[in-house]
């Protein structure tokens, strides 16, 4: 198998107004598709993030169930040079800011949490995996 990226990810929310709000409203992602009380789905770059109800999409069989709880994680890669401006973004929205870390590579990521708990982090686009 010859992966070049992963295409979804996957959070679950028991609200998804709350979804859409910080994800939509606040971190500005645009919304694909809404259908209350099932699923929202953002475009995250040339990902999609999915969020959906787990009460709703444990009972499904197509696609298969699946759903989740705790604090799920993924992080959202920024151009190098809109690292900085991003965190700064960040913090301007009133987002409180849970973490840095400065890798081996010199690179540093965020940390911030959404309203679900879930663990997302910010990082540039080159040097951390490299």
């Amino acid at each position: 198998m010859k992966v070049s990226n992963i295409k979804e990810t996957c959070l679950y929310f028991h609200d998804l107004e709350e979804a859409k709000k910080f994800y939509g409203e606040i971190l500005e992602l645009p919304v694909i598709s809404y259908v209350a009380g099932k699923h929202i789905f953002f475009r995250a770059g040339s990902s999609v993030l999915l969020c959906f109800n787990p009460e709703d999409s444990k009972n499904k069989t197509s696609p298969p169930a699946h759903y989740g709880n705790g604090k799920l994680h993924f992080a959202f890669e920024v151009p190098d040079e809109e690292y900085i401006s991003t965190k700064e973004e960040i913090k301007a929205k009133g987002i409180s800011i849970t973490a840095e870390v400065i890798w081996k590579s010199g690179k540093e990521s965020f940390y911030f949490e959404d309203p679900q708990g879930n663990v997302l982090e910010v990082v540039p686009d080159k040097g951390i995996w490299d």
